[in-house]
């Protein structure tokens, strides 16, 4: 039996609590972007959000950037997820559970019930109190995606200290790029990873990292590879200028005999530090506060369809690396009262021998209710032929998840002829698009919507976007139905960011998302940087991002349009389209395709993709070269770098414009390298 929708539960309180009764989805979220307090008090009203003193309203001040929310208003994300402890246990649902490659191996699960991980949040919370850690202090983690890094996470928020997490797969230019520029206090480190069969020791890279951050007194390990790692090794004394750092094990510090409750702080308090990609460029140090990213994520799970496990059953997994905004958004689940399903591991299992039938494995194994991914992981099931249904029972799952880049239309027919039937219906996808930079979705789904293959199915509650023509020279857009445009968000919502950490006068702010477009009035206008198309009954389609447009002969187009049609022959694994525009001379369209294992370019091949283009697209944007690569580079969080390689293809120096240790598959730039210089 398929729970009552988040959405109806929603709708009900507005209902019985406001007098306010929508005909349709449509005209909710109008409502919901043109009386931005009445809707965002509603959220808090309807989560039941406590403040410990009183505060003056929703919207206090409205202006982008800089809106005052809830201004009075004192909460706790900690607080918040702990507060679902006695009743979650006591119906006996698990706070976490999880699993890495071994444990799956051996079709064991681990867990850790909501009682433990209370017991543990405090008893670090006081440990790490009683080394200094005061509200307002950066306490960095370089953690794999196992329970305890969703522990130190709400230990250190309760704190009112400043989070951020590096994953265990990132190389130390990148996380000294990100973690140096904002002066850690603490730094919590796994010894190693297993990871695609692999075990990976990090104790030699730790080292390395902590030489660089002088400002980390305090290192906790965290042995994860091996029990035996001794912390020893990353502490030293004071002398030559340098001050003392200590090193402490992580389980006596969740064993301290002390527990700490989570502290009230201010609304807009900082929360954590999340970071862009840092591909092609120092990362931006994006800094959330408390009471925007709980709005931002009880608000979500109204479109996830994902309630309190006590009250549906709901187990929550969305795979993911900690290096990623979505290991945020599945921790952000506990706020809900949510079980949360953990995976350390590759979804692709051993290197020397691919298994995409890994995450499904997990899936079946944990019981998990709504299952997400990235785009990409659905394509290369697809690829490999896995039929979900034989490797476990899939029984429990109601809905799959996808994101990072556009749903590839044979990807739906293939969840959907692979993947159970709730109630006998085709599995509800739910596609959103959205980032780290305000934690939350722009674009997503709604299951009790019509769902059209190729569509992200709603424009997400609270948020006020369209789909924008070019600029005038006042800086001013107006709204396109049916047509493509930029993405922008017209009024503020409470999960932007707060600020750059670092960043002089909000200048780097600015610039990232408010150099094109102004309103009627010289207010701010968000522009996103994604080519979307609003439909007429109100869905979205997201074309790439705009600045990676191909222009050919005038006519501008998103690349998702063409890798959709590229990628749907079987032959190709992936692809990637760059548009070379020279000065004073034509443009040059290249394709560059990952072919399965053994396959090669042939005439055949080259001209069936030609043709498909051609048919998709028009003939003007058919390339001009098409080559096969190893492999596609992308970022950590699964994104084609486009611009990169677009940059490098047109002269720049791979170190100028990629940073490898932010890269998922660093190994491939060479490849494009020598292309280049072959080219010049």
């Amino acid at each position: 039996m398929v729970p009552t929708p988040q959405i109806d539960h929603y709708r009900r309180f507005l209902r019985e609590q406001r007098g306010l009764v929508f005909d349709d989805y449509a005209s909710l979220w109008a409502w919901s972007v043109t009386e931005l307090d009445a809707f965002w008090r509603s959220i808090w009203d309807h989560f039941d959000l406590r403040s410990s003193t009183p505060f003056e309203a929703a919207l206090c001040e409205e202006r982008m950037p800089g809106a005052v929310w809830f201004r009075g208003a004192m909460l706790n994300v900690a607080a918040q997820a702990l507060r679902h402890v006695d009743a979650a246990d006591a119906a006996g649902h698990p706070a976490i559970v999880h699993a890495d490659e071994a444990m799956l191996a051996r079709g064991e699960l681990g867990e850790l019930s909501w009682p433990a991980l209370q017991r543990q949040v405090g008893a670090l919370a006081a440990a790490l109190h009683e080394l200094g850690v005061r509200r307002g202090d950066r306490v960095v983690a370089y953690l794999p995606n196992v329970p305890a890094t969703a522990v130190a996470f709400l230990a250190v928020a309760s704190l009112g200290a400043v989070w951020s997490v590096c994953s265990p797969d990132m190389g130390p230019v990148a996380v000294l790029d990100r973690f140096r520029q904002i002066e850690p206090r603490v730094l919590i480190a796994a010894d190693g990873v297993r990871y695609a069969g692999q075990e990976i020791d990090r104790m030699g890279m730790l080292a390395q990292l902590l030489d660089e951050l002088p400002t980390v007194g305090d290192v906790v390990l965290l042995a994860n590879l091996d029990p035996r790692a001794d912390p020893a090794s990353l502490a030293r004394d004071a002398g030559a200028g340098r001050p003392a750092r200590r090193a402490h094990r992580w389980d006596d510090l969740v064993a301290h005999p002390v527990s700490r409750a989570p502290e009230p702080v201010p609304f807009d308090h900082p929360l954590w530090i999340v970071y862009s990609s840092g591909t092609t460029g120092l990362p931006k140090p994006i800094v959330h506060g408390h009471g925007g990213v709980l709005l931002e994520m009880l608000k979500g799970s109204i479109h996830n369809n994902v309630g309190a496990t006590v009250d549906t059953g709901d187990r929550f997994h969305w795979y993911s690396s900690t290096g990623w905004i979505m290991w945020n958004c599945q921790v952000g689940a506990l706020m809900g009262g949510t079980t949360i399903c953990l995976f350390d591991g590759s979804p692709a299992g051993p290197k020397d021998a691919p298994d995409w039938r890994t995450l499904w494995r997990f899936v079946a194994l944990s019981g998990a209710t709504f299952f997400g991914a990235g785009a990409a992981f659905y394509a290369s099931c697809l690829k490999a032929g896995v039929e979900p249904l034989r490797h476990g029972d899939l029984s429990r799952l109601r809905a799959v998840g996808s994101t990072g880049s556009p749903l590839a239309d044979e990807s739906y027919d293939w969840i959907w002829a692979h993947c159970p039937k709730p109630d006998g219906q085709p599995i509800w996808i739910c596609i959103i698009s959205g980032g780290t930079d305000f934690a939350g979705a722009f674009l997503t789904g709604l299951i009790t919507e019509p769902l059209v293959r190729g569509q992200m199915q709603v424009r997400s509650l609270g948020a006020a976007v369209h789909a924008f023509s070019e600029a005038d020279a006042q800086g001013q857009g107006r709204a396109l139905i049916d047509e493509v445009g930029e993405l922008v968000c017209t009024r503020p919502m409470p999960s932007m960011p707060l600020y750059f950490w670092g960043d002089q006068d909000n200048e780097r702010y600015l610039s990232s998302y408010f150099d094109m477009y102004r309103g009627p009035n010289g207010e701010g206008i968000w522009r996103h940087g994604d080519w979307l198309r609003i439909t007429p009954s109100g869905g979205g389609i997201i074309y790439g991002r705009s600045d990676a447009t191909i222009n050919r002969h005038g006519i501008r187009m998103g690349t998702a349009e063409l890798y959709r049609a590229v990628e749907a022959h079987p032959e190709v694994l992936d692809s990637l389209v760059v548009d070379l525009e020279y000065l004073g001379r034509p443009s040059c369209l290249l394709l560059f395709v990952q072919l399965r294992d053994g396959g090669a370019l042939e005439a055949d091949l080259e001209q069936r993709l030609r043709a498909s283009i051609k048919k998709a697209l028009s003939a003007r944007h058919v390339p001009d070269e098409i080559h096969q690569v190893t492999a596609i580079p992308r970022t950590l969080s699964g994104k084609k770098m486009e611009l990169p390689i677009k940059k490098l293809l047109l002269g720049a120096a791979a170190e100028q414009v990629m940073k490898r240790d932010a890269m998922a598959n660093a190994d491939a730039v060479a490849w494009y390298q020598r292309f280049a210089e072959r080219r010049q």
